[in-house]
């Protein structure tokens, strides 16, 4: 299958291997010429995927019709902030028939659209799926296991992802609630935030647990509420995304929180890591999102103080463990007999 990948960074040159190692005819496209030259030349991405060679059958290009024109499946894996943008570029070229697959992780901060939701706003008719999990293109390049899920309106596009992007080392499921897989790998963003930030702190592994235990019970409260499945935020793209984006050596949100709590601003935090931190663009459309549809997320708040207040994370830590005395869950009743 011909197939175009929007986004030359770390996580798209690691799924054009994928893609060309499962035989396909791929061309990748970059906005950034100096970008596009290095790949051409050298085959490897140097500074963000060092050591993941692109096979010579890989076309490289700056022109964003080459990459769209004859293409059946399009892939789209610029960073969040740029989805739109790349959305508008490609529409004067895509045709009803091609299908759209979003690989990017976030929530469009000015309308509070999913990123499907985007790509649909820009690319009237398209026909637009999702794929996500715990997938960090530092393992997938180096061909190791993983597994995602596919997610799609029908069954018919779900299972065409599956198809198209399943290997002997990357497994793909399917499921119909793209939205829900949307808010566990966009959310799960600005909880690693969190959970960087109490490593930065020295908090240990026991507050690490915490953070994703009730990182992810914020999560499926406000995706249930949005209208997504619950079974979904216990699957691949809601705690198992979570856990590996909390925990990962390969985490940039994990990273970035750990300089954080470290002393850094999240600006300097990000110029240190060299890469898009989503967690960070994420992090007010989250808080905008619990505040439309009136779910508490104590830990989404907590990371906006810190991020767009400047308070000081070892206070916002301390806020969390003090806050008023409840029961873990909603749904448990007390026998009272």
């Amino acid at each position: 299958m011909k197939i175009g990948v929007l986004g030359a960074g770390s996580w798209g040159v690691a799924l054009t291997t994928l893609l060309s190692g499962n035989g396909h005819d791929v061309t990748v496209w970059s906005i950034d010429k100096e970008e596009v030259k290095m790949l051409d030349t050298e085959r490897e991405h140097k500074t963000k995927l060092a050591g993941v060679k692109l096979d010579d059958s890989v076309k490289v290009t700056n022109d964003i019709k080459e990459a769209i024109e004859g293409a059946k499946l399009l892939v789209f894996v610029v960073p969040s902030p740029f989805i739109r943008s790349t959305a508008k570029a490609a529409a004067p070229y895509v045709t009803s028939e091609q299908v759209l697959v979003n690989v990017s992780k976030g929530i469009e901060e000015a309308t509070l659209m999913t990123l499907t939701d985007v790509i649909e706003d820009e690319i009237k008719g398209a026909t637009v799926g999702v794929l996500s999990g715990p997938s960090h293109a530092e393992e997938v390049g180096r061909r190791m296991p993983t597994t995602v899920v596919a997610g799609a309106k029908s069954k018919e596009i779900a299972e065409l992802i599956q198809d198209v992007f399943m290997s002997d080392f990357f497994r793909v499921y399917t499921s119909p609630d793209v939205l829900g897989i949307e808010l566990g790998g966009a959310l799960k963003n600005v909880i690693a935030l969190a959970a960087g930030i109490g490593d930065g702190l020295g908090c240990g592994d026991n507050a690490k647990a915490a953070l994703i235990t009730r990182g992810i019970a914020e999560i499926t409260r406000l995706g249930v509420k949005m209208g997504g499945q619950m079974s979904t935020f216990g699957g691949l793209s809601g705690i198992g995304d979570l856990i590996v984006t909390c925990a990962s050596q390969h985490s940039r949100n994990r990273r970035a929180g750990y300089l954080m709590g470290q002393g850094k601003s999240y600006k300097e935090a990000m110029d240190e890591v060299k890469m898009v931190v989503e967690g960070v663009y994420s992090a007010k459309a989250a808080l905008a999102l619990s505040k439309k549809y009136d779910v508490e997320m104590p830990i989404v708040e907590m990371i906006n103080k810190i991020l767009f207040e400047d308070y000081d994370c070892r206070e916002c830590m301390r806020l969390l463990l003090t806050r008023m005395k409840t029961s873990e869950s909603k749904d448990f009743i007390w026998d009272e007999k």
